[in-house]
């Protein structure tokens, strides 16, 4: 098809558990699964700003396509990228309707396409041995959009965020309970995720959100689409290009360092605090020439046996200055 739209074009149908909008950056953060304790109730995954995701309508720019085959059967993986991050988006083999869908966006992958795709997907998570959560979505329906549609996303995801944000903040002061978050003006939807959420995680600058909506909206005024690692730019400049805020390097990295110097370069010009995330170093590396699987041997090395950067949480990771 050559890069042309798929034939994906009756409308999403968005129904079941409502499909939160939510940037990547605020999913990707999140460690709270919440299972219901009926034998039918549907499983959460709560935010730090307390949303209470079953189902989500993500959009990004495809970034990664793999296909694999189990004895489970057929299943695919995409990384969609939107402006704080990285969607992880799954097709398992036991959603067949959705394989010839799939397949055509791996083969438009495989052949150099890069597109705009929309995801009505289902949160999963699994945690791993060292504690660590490991969050995706499995996809319901899936499509590609154009960049006005990627521009309305943007908006009514920015839109969302802000209520949440208002609604934490509202909390922070707030009596910890049901009737004291209606009191401090918290909206009825908000409140059980928010209370789940408060419980939960430590107090944090909502700030960190802030900036996803910030470049979220200037993204869509300028309509931009895509996402590579580039030079800060004035807070007053629309980036037609950007990466998220909290692990973009301040300045561009010498050409001629090697895999491992490129890696704690990345991670030293883009810690604000709480390190730089596994995606924004791997896609470093590529903008330097290097593979994807030399990248990961790279981080492996460095942060076991040379103990040099450390995974101080999942995905996430910092110099060992000791």
């Amino acid at each position: 098809m050559g890069g042309g739209t798929m034939s994906i074009s009756s409308p999403m149908r968005v129904g079941r558990q409502t499909a939160i909008r939510v940037f990547a950056h605020e999913f990707r953060d999140a460690t709270l699964p919440e299972q219901g304790s009926g034998e039918y109730d549907p499983g959460y995954m709560v935010t730090r700003l307390g949303a209470k995701i079953n189902r989500a309508l993500v959009c990004g720019t495809i970034d990664s396509s793999e296909k694999r085959e189990s004895d489970s059967g057929q299943s695919f993986r995409f990384n969609l990228i939107d402006v704080t991050g990285t969607h992880r988006i799954e097709v398992s083999p036991f959603n067949p309707d959705l394989h010839p869908t799939a397949e055509e966006i791996h083969a438009r992958f495989e052949r150099g396409d890069r597109f705009i795709m929309m995801v009505v997907g289902k949160q999963r998570s699994f945690q791993t041995e060292d504690g660590g959560v490991f969050t995706s979505y499995n996809a319901q329906e899936m499509r590609e959009v154009d960049s006005s549609t990627y521009a309305e996303w943007l908006a009514e995801t920015a839109d969302a965020t802000l209520r949440r944000i208002d609604a934490y903040e509202k909390a922070l002061t707030a009596e910890q309970s049901m009737s004291g978050f209606k009191s401090a003006g918290i909206p009825e939807d908000l409140i059980d995720g928010m209370l789940l959420a408060r419980a939960h995680y430590p107090d944090f600058e909502s700030e960190v959100y802030l900036l996803d909506v910030l470049q979220a909206l200037n993204a869509a005024l300028g309509r931009s689409v895509e996402i590579v690692n580039n030079e800060s730019a004035a807070e007053s400049q629309i980036s037609e290009e950007s990466t998220p805020p909290s692990t973009q390097p301040d300045a561009p990295i010498n050409q001629d360092l090697t895999l491992e110097e490129v890696i704690m370069a990345t991670i030293s010009a883009g810690d604000r605090g709480e390190g730089v995330d596994y995606d924004t170093i791997i896609r470093e590396c590529g903008v330097h020439g290097h593979s994807r699987q030399d990248s990961e041997d790279a981080i492996d090395m460095l942060r076991t046996d040379g103990g040099k950067i450390l995974e101080h949480k999942f995905g996430w990771f910092k110099l060992n200055q000791t």
